[in-house]
């Protein structure tokens, strides 16, 4: 069902790391209905600080399952990165079976297994209600002034509409400290 496709960065993927990631992420396939075919993309990274950074990606037809985690010990954020990885998997079925029981779509992917009553109240806490909701105008500015703006708000992210082109995009602050731009269509 999974087929796995493991390199690593700055580190050789030994067969003892190799299977133990494997045997981690297959154990996802019990969520999933037999017909799936999806291959689980695994990047090992350590950093010269030696703490490493496991990632996930298992890109299906209509549903992306991605995590990442970073550790210094390598099979504990493996085994991170698998748990994120369920709990994704745990929302999207609950969502699917509440809202999409009758669709066909994102809810074939799902096995009919039953989920441990404390993982039931796991995913009923984690639900996807909105508890605030701002409002604001968007000035026009170009990505640079809209990064200051965000930096003088000490926030993550900053929407705006772009000066030349009058779309809305956004600026984000990365986990490396860079920053990205999200432009809208």
């Amino acid at each position: 069902m999974l087929t796995f496709n493991i390199r690593g960065e700055n580190i050789e993927v030994t067969p003892a790391i190799r299977e133990y990631a494997e045997n981690k992420v297959r154990k996802l396939e019990k969520y999933f209905n037999e017909e799936i075919d999806a291959t689980a993309h695994i990047n090992l990274k350590v950093y010269q600080d030696r703490s490493s950074k496991v990632e996930v990606t298992i890109p299906m037809k209509k549903l992306m399952l991605r995590a990442e985690d970073r550790n210094d010990d390598m099979y504990v954020a493996i085994d991170q990165v698998v748990a994120k990885l369920e709990r994704q998997i745990r929302k999207h079925k609950t969502k699917v079976n509440r809202k999409f029981r009758e669709r066909e779509g994102v809810g074939t992917y799902f096995a009919q297994i039953q989920l441990e009553p404390e993982r039931v109240a796991d995913d009923a806490e984690e639900s996807l209600e909105i508890v605030r909701t701002k409002q604001f105008d968007l000035k026009p500015m170009d990505h640079e002034e809209a990064i200051l703006q965000m930096n003088l708000l000490g926030h993550d992210f900053y929407i705006f509409t772009d000066a030349e082109t009058n779309e809305t995009n956004i600026v984000y602050k990365r986990k490396d400290g860079k920053y990205g731009l999200i432009e809208t269509n």
